[in-house]
Parts: structure tokens; sequence; C-alpha cells
């Protein structure tokens, strides 16, 4: 099914809220919004293949998507997930480059696209926003290089206990779900899923979380499981 777009106020609404585009000034936000187009999804639906021209930067401003990439061997490896003020196909569209990898929505999805022909255009036209625009993606590669760290330097409890506290908006006052199906988070995280199954148990067993038989979860030792996820591991996680 083709994806719903429409021209409108939209796109620099959802622009406003994006991490890349931080450091621009009202001015531009308003000129990329009035260049881009704001598309819907349903969920299970593609955006983009992997190998295919760049339509355009992408960023979410409702929902969640799954970028991914299929080895030849046809196994995924989920490469992150973009909830809203999270853009995708950023480098395909500065570069330009041909897409590296799939999206696909996970929820029903809003997103601002700006044409990889507008962005090329503006960025040749207008110093200013290049400037302004370098300063957004330092933060966007700063990010990248603690996804990097995250695979690195954390074993796979320690990944799974950063996770958690990443995705609890209530400071442990409420049960959440973890929003992506445990083969995507397994994948993202660079584990199978029986080792992340494992370590949640086991953050489960030493009191660090509360899990439901509905796979909700409650951070029960925000201080500990922080330890956990720094490679600090506490007495009671022994």
């Amino acid at each position: 099914m083709p994806q719903r777009e429409e021209r409108g106020p939209g796109a620099a609404e959802i622009f406003r809220a994006c991490g890349l585009f931080r450091t621009l000034s009202p001015q531009w936000i308003e000129t990329l919004g009035a260049e881009a187009l704001v598309r819907r999804y349903r969920r299970g639906q593609r955006i983009f293949r992997q190998g295919e021209e760049c339509p355009g930067l992408y960023c979410v401003g409702r929902g969640l998507v799954r970028v991914y990439k299929v080895a030849p061997s046809g196994k995924e490896h989920v490469l992150h997930f973009a909830d809203p003020g999270k853009t995708f196909a950023e480098v395909a569209a500065l570069g330009p480059f041909v897409l590296p990898a799939h999206a696909e929505a996970v929820e029903d999805s809003i997103c601002a696209v700006l044409p990889t022909g507008c962005l090329q255009r503006l960025l040749r036209e207008h110093h200013e926003l290049c400037l302004q625009l370098l300063s957004g993606m330092s933060f966007w590669v700063r990010q990248l290089v603690g996804l990097l760290e995250d695979i690195v330097l954390r074993d796979a409890v320690g990944r799974v206990a950063h996770h958690v506290l990443e995705a609890d908006t209530s400071a442990g006052a409420e049960l959440f779900s973890l929003p992506v199906m445990k083969k995507d988070l397994a994948s993202h995280l660079n584990l199978t899923s029986e080792t992340l199954s494992r370590s949640l148990r086991r953050l489960a067993d030493s009191g660090l979380i509360e899990m439901t038989v509905q796979q909700q979860i409650r951070i029960l030792n925000a201080g500990a499981l922080r330890e956990v996820a720094e490679g600090l591991l506490p007495a009671e996680f022994d």
C-alpha cells in the first residue's frame, strides 16, 4: 500500500522536535518545513528498501521505525530504532548515496521527509545552513559513538540494563513495555533472543527490575541498574 502524503505546517512542527536540527534557527526550520512532505505509514509497512535511491531525510513525528540491514544469507540485523524526534536516511540524503538499509514502520507512524534534491540545493546555496547543520550533526555523531560503545564496551547484561534505563520514561514509577519485539531488540543489541531473555531474568532475580507475566517491566533499583549498565556490578547482583 503506498504511503499517504501531504504538504502543510506539520513538517516544520516535526522538525522543531528533531535532535539533528536542534541547532537550526527558527527561520531555517520553517524553510525546511515548507520543502518537506508529511507521510503516514501503517504498522508493518515498508518505507524504503536497501539499495534504492534515497528519497530524502526522514524525521519521525509519531510512531516507531525500524532500520535494518539484510545479509546475503538472509539474516537481518537491526541498526537502530527511530522514535519521535529521531531521523534516518540522513547520510544517504546528505551524500547523496543509495540507501544502505531497509526501513519499516513498527507502529503506525508519521514522518516528515525532506526530499534529497531540496536538501542538496539548500546546502549548495546557503552556507549558513551548512554551518548550523554541521553543529547538529556533531550531536548525531556523538549518539552513534555511544551506540558503538554500548556494543563494544558493555557485556550482554550491561547492554540490556542500559536499554531498560533508556526505555523507562517514568523514573521507576510505572510499569512499561519494551517498544519492540524481543527478536528485534536482541538484534539491535547484538545479542541472541535467548541471551536477552537470560539477561532480563538475571536483572529480575537480582531485584533490580520487576517483570510481570505480560513482560512489562518496572525498575526497582535505578542506581544499581545504572552500575550494571556501566559494568560495575553491585553486591546484590552477585
